[in-house]
This record gives C-alpha cells, sequence and structure tokens, in this order.
C-alpha cells in the first residue's frame, strides 16, 4: 500500500519498534512505549503507555501481580490516551499475542475508538516462530510501501550460517531455557527453534507454543547438560540477581548444569524476549554459548556469561 502522507508511527512495542528501525523509518516514529529503548535514540520519544506492575518487585511478587491483574480481566499496561490524542498518529504497531509482554489489542482498539482527530490504521503482530517474525518483518515494510528483501536476505544468510556448522553436530547438548525464576517458566514460542538451530536439543517446552510453568520436579527429571536463564524483561545485572532463587534451591547443586559449570546468564530483554530481528543476535548468542569453539560473536560478557554457582 502506498502512503500519500508522511506516516507517522506510534510504537506500543518494543520489538515493533526494532523492527521499523531496520527498515529505516525510525524518522518517522512519533511515540513509544515506556519499554521501548532500542535504538537509543527512540527514548526520547514521547512515551505512550505506562505499566501497573512495579518491576522492582520480586520474581514471586511479579508473577502474583500479573495472575491478579488477568485474573480481574484488567491489562498490564494503560495507554495514554492525552499523548496519543497530540501525537495523532496514522499508523499503531502493536501485539495480539501476549497480555503479559505489552498492551493487549482490545486496550488499543478502545484507544483508537476515543481519539478524536485520527483514526490510525492498527499493524498488529503475532509472531511464535522465527519465520513468522520475518513474515511481520515484511508485512510492515509493505504496509509503507519498503521492499524488505535485503534486510530479511541478511538475515535468512546468518541463520544459515549457523545452521550449516551445527546441523550436523551429533549428539547434541540438552538444554532447558528459563524464563521466569519463581515460579519456574521454560522458554516458548521461538525460544526452542533458536535453541535448535544453535545446535542444542530443548527440553521442557516446545517449538511455537507459548512458555509452560514448569515444576523443580520437572526439571530435576529432565536433568540437562545446559540451562539458559532468560527472565522475560531482565537485563544481564538484573538476571543474575533473580538466579539466586535458583542457587537457594536444595536441588540445584545435584544438576547436571549446575555440575559441569554450564548455566548461564543472558540478556532477555535486549534478546530472546522481544521478537524482532534481534532474535538472530540471540541465536548467535546461543550458539556461542552452547559450541564455544565453533562461534565467537563478541557476545560474551557483554550479553551473555556464565553463572557462578
Amino acid at each position: 500500500m502506498t502512503i500519500q502522507v508522511s506516516p507517522k508511527i506510534v510504537s506500543l512495542l518494543p520489538s515493533a519498534t526494532e523492527i521499523i528501525d531496520c527498515l529505516g523509518l525510525t524518522d518517522a516514529l512519533v511515540g513509544r512505549s515506556h519499554e521501548c529503548d532500542y535504538p537509543s535514540y527512540v527514548r526520547d520519544l514521547p512515551i505512550c503507555t505506562t505499566a501497573r506492575l512495579d518491576i522492582t518487585r520480586s520474581s514471586g511478587e511479579i508473577d502474583q501481580d500479573v495472575m491478579t491483574l488477568l485474573q480481574q480481566a484488567l491489562s498490564i499496561y494503560n495507554i495514554e490516551l492525552e499523548t496519543l490524542q497530540k501525537l495523532q498518529p496514522t499508523h499503531i504497531v502493536t501485539q495480539d499475542q501476549c497480555d503479559v509482554c505489552a498492551v493487549n489489542f482490545a486496550t488499543v482498539t478502545e484507544a483508537i475508538s476515543q481519539l478524536t482527530n485520527s483514526k490510525p490504521q492498527v499493524i498488529s503482530l503475532q509472531p511464535n516462530l522465527l519465520k513468522e517474525v520475518f513474515a511481520d518483518i515484511e508485512r510492515v515494510a509493505k504496509t509503507f510501501d519498503i521492499d524488505p528483501q535485503s534486510v530479511l536476505a541478511k538475515l535468512k544468510q546468518r541463520i544459515q550460517e549457523i545452521t550449516t556448522k551445527t546441523e550436523n553436530i551429533d549428539p547434541k547438548p540438552t538444554v532447558v531455557a528459563l524464563e521466569w525464576t519463581e515460579p519456574l517458566m521454560g522458554g516458548g514460542n521461538w525460544i526452542p527453534e533458536l535453541v535448535e538451530i544453535a545446535g542444542g536439543r530443548i527440553l521442557l517446552s516446545s517449538k511455537g507454543e507459548h512458555s509452560p510453568y514448569i515444576t523443580w520436579e520437572n526439571l530435576i527429571a529432565a536433568n540437562p547438560e545446559v540451562i539458559v536463564i532468560m527472565p522475560c524483561g531482565f537485563d544481564l545485572e538484573r538476571t543474575e540477581k533473580e538466579a539466586q532463587i535458583l542457587r537457594n534451591h536444595s536441588d540445584w547443586k545435584n544438576l547436571k548444569a549446575v555440575k559441569n559449570g554450564q548455566v548461564f546468564i543472558v540478556d532477555g530483554n535486549a534478546y530472546f524476549n522481544r521478537p524482532s530481528q534481534r532474535l538472530v543476535d540471540s541465536t548467535e548468542i546461543l550458539a556461542e554459548i552452547l559450541h564455544p569453539s565453533l562461534f565467537n560473536y563478541d557476545f560474551k560478557g557483554k550479553s551473555w556469561k556464565a553463572l557462578t554457582v
């Protein structure tokens, strides 16, 4: 679709902001969510959402707060309607995939119905797999009459370079990805796929399915060779603090990954939790972790590190 006027885009999702940036559309951004922080200069844009959660609370407390809000049929995030009214966007990019990750679609629809000076087009992203992330990049590009093929070709080439080195590895190390520490949650959606591409065999979660709650009994029975801790929304420093919950468990030191020093923490907030082009970076991080003799992308110490157990 050819845009007749200069687009004014509001992104209500960090991954959407990153997709907009990779397509060269950052100058068209006029507003963002409170969580959008990449690239760094988007932080100067007006903020169009707020959270009802206090993310400084512990993992267990945050989980309880989320459950309480969802049980009350309340959105975890609010839209700043007055800010939207002032910005008069032509497009709003949001998601209809996870009510915990960002403002839900119903809240966006309700907010748009109250705008008096503009009726923006809504682009809703809903990826569960890497190919669907690529499809979202293509859909956003076509909305703004941009050819995304050069961007997509480079991303797919980077994935192919990893696959070429890992596809014949046998046996592949068993991996549990932890998306939350209290209660335990496995990394779902695209995470199992990224682990497989990087040369691992995922346990306790399934490709393309939502992140499951798991028990300590599940984790002990699985006894993975590698554990990667990637709490949703937490950077490397916060993840290291949250990992103490795991260390305190009586069975932690009995796990194979712990005994062999194969427990790693990653910056889930910047990479694994955001379904944008940076999932390719995330795959490279996993490849470095799982097969350090084959891969060195210089992420170690910056975006991931071994957990001292």
